[in-house]
């Protein structure tokens, strides 16, 4: 199977406090689009699970519901565990042009677009629900 036709096979799964803002801003913020978005028929402010893509890469987001699987996994957002409990990093081609487009958005950048010490150009920003995403153009698979 060559490189362009393999899809990643580790996707990261985000839980939101309000997850169809989450949507909108990591859509609009960092270029998401929506593949499929599964919210409750009752209440559409609860998303049981949405699959956002950007080029060809994933992640999933799912309202911060009690779930079995959140309390067997011990599930938190940021504001549950008192902090990030992990980081995502995305390679983009043009660094400034999306840190301004996150800027736009309304995105916390923490860390200014700067070249790197190992290559490349990168930035770091805050999502509204606090998880920490960086965007470089440093790409560890070249």
């Amino acid at each position: 199977m060559s490189e362009m036709a393999m899809r990643p096979d580790i996707i990261p799964c985000l839980r939101y406090e309000n997850a169809p803002h989450a949507i909108d801003f990591l859509c609009d913020a960092f270029g998401f689009a929506r593949q499929a978005v599964f919210a409750d028929p009752d209440d559409p402010h609860i998303v049981h699970h949405a699959q956002l893509v950007r080029q060809d890469r994933m992640v999933m987001v799912s309202s911060a519901l009690f779930t079995p699987h959140a309390a067997i996994a011990g599930s938190k957002t940021p504001a549950q565990a008192g902090g990030v409990t992990m980081e995502l990093y995305l390679v983009v081609a043009d660094v400034d042009a999306h840190a301004a487009q996150a800027r736009a958005a309304g995105a916390t950048i923490i860390a200014e677009p700067a070249d790197k010490p190992y290559g490349g150009r990168g930035y770091a920003v805050r999502d509204p629900e606090g998880h920490i995403w960086s965007f470089g153009s440093y790409d560890p698979w070249a």
